[in-house]
């Protein structure tokens, strides 16, 4: 099994007079890992591998091909896609609950605290990931760079959204140098050729579309070609190709939850990958992905359970009733005010507002507020239904 790249040595001067601890002011050897392009690299999978990508392309066909009769499909989608990007900002840190994020959503990323406008960066860089893989020409580097930018746009750290980095940067260890560090990805001299190798790579149909997002986000992450958000722009880069192989349509199966829960084998999974074994890598992955779509195709029921009870608590209203409308739509919105009733259904001021006040005797809707201008309500069921949702795919996973 050979290794898929390999690594240099090169060596980081002393600072004698560097601020900080004795740690940065040595220098020594540091061995940074350049990938090896996979363009035209051949890919055989182990038998174990191809049953596990098999098993996740059911599922997601699954997840695609069989959509809830209540619920809209905008509403489970835009609840996973959430539940997607929350997770994936979890594993760098950034850690938010639901009732704050879709607080965070009605107020508007303007007025969102720091950690909300990151997470909610971070749905909008799925949604332009999601976009840019529709388009008919090639993936390219630009488009990359894209993600990157809608991903740290909201942030402290907008200066340096999109761009690629022109310095060593190194995962683990110390602030101040490589030497000692967990990971030292390839020298900035490497990265734009190798993430051109990697855009033709995605451009490849002659593989698994699972496998294919597999080895792509593995081999991103190993480029490692920005100075911040690389895990949340890698994770991002798993739908963009899942959907221009067609693999997804509306929905977006929360793998990085799953991903989330091991985070060790997360890890391990890149190692494995970098020492050339492929197959180990892409079972992990394909298990994940199968694993996520299950338990998305699962939420979709529980979302329209949940509508169906509600429309039983308010005695069945008719199909044309601005609370049945609204019924509909609270997944998606789950933080919502007249103003925004009235544009999503184009009814009245007067109608929308009875309709919130049914849903609110109805114990559906909490005030969010108690101002008399500008009141907003909630909906604690639907946000406790999505972190039940995220608990359960959290938990060990079951023996097949």
């Amino acid at each position: 099994m050979e290794p898929l790249g390999r690594h240099e040595e090169h060596f980081w001067p002393s600072e004698p007079e560097a601020y900080g601890t004795g740690r940065a002011r040595r220098g020594g050897i540091y061995k940074p890992f350049v990938p090896a392009p996979i363009a035209g690299l051949a890919f055989p999978f182990s038998d174990a591998a191809n049953t596990s990508v098999g098993a996740a392309a059911k599922a997601l066909f699954r997840l695609t091909e069989d959509p809830p009769r209540l619920a809209k499909l905008g509403s489970v989608a835009q609840n996973l896609l959430r539940s997607e990007s929350v997770a994936s900002s979890r594993i760098e840190g950034v850690a938010i609950s639901h009732k704050r994020l879709a607080r965070a959503e009605y107020e508007g990323i303007g007025r969102a605290d720091g950690k909300a406008a990151e997470v909610l960066g971070n749905v909008e860089a799925m949604q332009k990931a999601i976009a840019l893989a529709e388009k008919p020409t090639a993936f390219e580097v630009d488009d990359i760079l894209e993600i990157h930018r809608t991903l740290l746009c909201h942030t402290e750290d907008r200066d340096i959204a999109g761009v690629v980095r022109e310095k060593q940067n190194w995962i683990g260890g110390n602030d101040y140098n490589p030497v000692g560090a967990t990971y030292v990805p390839p020298p900035p001299a490497y990265v734009p050729g190798l993430l051109e190798d990697l855009c033709r790579f995605i451009e490849r149909v002659d593989l698994p579309p699972v496998a294919q997002a597999a080895i792509a986000h593995a081999q991103f992450e190993n480029i490692h070609p920005f100075a911040d958000g690389n895990g949340r722009t890698g994770r991002a880069l798993i739908y963009a190709i899942l959907r221009r192989r067609e693999e997804i349509g509306s929905y977006v199966p929360p793998i990085s939850l799953v991903l989330a829960a091991r985070p060790k084998t997360y890890v391990n999974g890149f190692g494995a990958y970098s020492g050339g074994d492929i197959s180990s890598w892409c079972e992990m992955f394909a298990e994940a992905t199968r694993r996520a779509a299950e338990a998305a195709h699962g939420f979709a029921g529980s979302i329209e359970g949940r509508q169906q009870d509600w429309l039983g608590r308010l005695g069945q209203p008719r199909g044309d009733a601005v609370v049945r409308q609204l019924v509909a739509i609270l997944p998606e919105q789950p933080v919502i005010d007249v103003p925004t009733g009235q544009r999503i259904t184009a009814k009245s001021h007067v109608a929308v507002g009875n309709a919130i006040r049914q849903l609110e005797e109805a114990g559906i809707l909490k005030p969010l507020n108690e101002r008399k201008w500008g009141r907003g309500w909630e909906c604690d069921e639907l946000l406790d239904l999505v972190d039940e949702f995220e608990q359960s795919l959290a938990a060990p996973p079951a023996v097949r």
